[in-house]
C-alpha cells in the first residue's frame, strides 16, 4: 500500500485524457480512484481497464439501485473488470445488497459498499423524498441494513463516521465523500461536510478528495497536503 492508501482521487472529469493526465501528475502518491458516473458515460469502462492495468485500483461509484437481478449482474460486471470497490444504494433495501455481496463472492478483491445518504442531503430534503426521521437515523437505518447483509462497508457524510464507527463492525470499510483538503474551503454541492483530517481521526478508513486536489494548480502539493493532514506523511 502506498502512502495515500487511505486516500481515494475522484476522477470527476468528462473526458478521459484529463483524467489520465492527473493519475500520471500523482504518480506513486495515489493508489485508489474513484470513477463516477460523469467519466463512465463519457468514456465508457474502457477507462476501468486502463486504471487497472496501471496497477489502480478503482473505486466505482455507480450507486446501484435497481431490482436484485440487475444489481447482481452489474456487481459481477465490476469483478471482471478488476474494480476494487463498488457502491449501491442502501435504501435498495436487504434483497438488493445481499445480491450484490453474493454475486461479490466471484472476485474476492471487490468490495461492495451500501450508499447511506447521499452529501447533498439534509433534514429538509429527507422530508421532502418522505423520509421525515432525519439524516442520522436514516444513516443508522441503512447502515443496519448493510451489516446485516454483510457488505463489506459504507459510504457516508464526515458528520455520521463516529456513529457509524462504532456500530458498524470494526474491520467495516468507512468511505466519506464531502471532505476537504487543506486550502480548499469550498464543499459545492454537499451540505453535511468535514475536513478529511476530521474524517480519518473519526474512524474513516477511506476519505474521497476531487476538485480540489484534480483542478488544484499542483495536484501533487494538494494531495500532500492532504496525505499530511491524514497523518500518512
Amino acid at each position: 500500500m502506498t502512502s495515500g492508501g487511505q486516500m481515494i482521487v475522484a476522477l470527476d472529469f468528462d473526458r478521459s485524457e484529463p483524467a489520465l493526465d492527473v493519475v500520471g501528475q500523482l504518480g506513486d502518491l495515489a493508489d485508489t480512484y474513484k470513477v463516477g458516473l460523469e467519466l463512465l458515460t463519457a468514456a465508457g469502462p474502457a477507462v476501468v481497464s486502463t486504471l487497472v492495468e496501471a496497477g489502480k485500483k478503482v473505486f466505482l461509484d455507480l450507486k446501484l439501485y435497481e431490482i436484485p437481478h440487475s444489481v447482481a449482474s452489474a456487481v459481477r460486471v465490476c469483478g471482471d473488470l478488476g474494480v476494487s470497490m463498488v457502491t449501491v444504494h442502501g435504501g435498495a433495501g436487504s434483497a438488493v445488497l445481499s445480491a450484490a455481496v453474493d454475486a461479490a463472492r466471484a472476485t474476492p478483491q471487490l468490495k461492495v459498499l451500501a450508499l447511506t445518504v447521499i452529501t447533498s442531503l439534509d433534514d429538509a430534503g429527507l422530508v421532502e423524498v418522505g423520509v421525515p426521521d432525519g439524516v442520522q437515523a436514516q444513516v443508522t437505518r441503512l447502515a443496519g441494513l448493510a451489516t446485516d447483509a454483510g457488505c463489506h462497508g459504507l459510504v457516508t457524510s464526515p458528520r455520521e463516521v463516529r456513529a457509524m464507527r462504532a456500530l458498524t463492525p470494526p474491520h467495516s470499510l468507512i468511505v466519506v465523500p464531502g471532505a476537504t483538503v487543506p486550502g480548499d474551503v469550498q464543499t459545492r454541492d454537499h451540505v453535511r461536510t468535514g475536513t478529511v483530517g476530521g474524517a480519518i481521526a473519526d474512524g474513516a478508513s477511506h476519505v474521497i478528495v476531487g476538485r480540489g486536489v484534480t483542478r488544484a494548480e499542483d495536484p501533487s502539493a494538494a494531495v500532500e497536503a492532504a496525505l499530511h493532514a491524514i497523518g500518512r506523511t
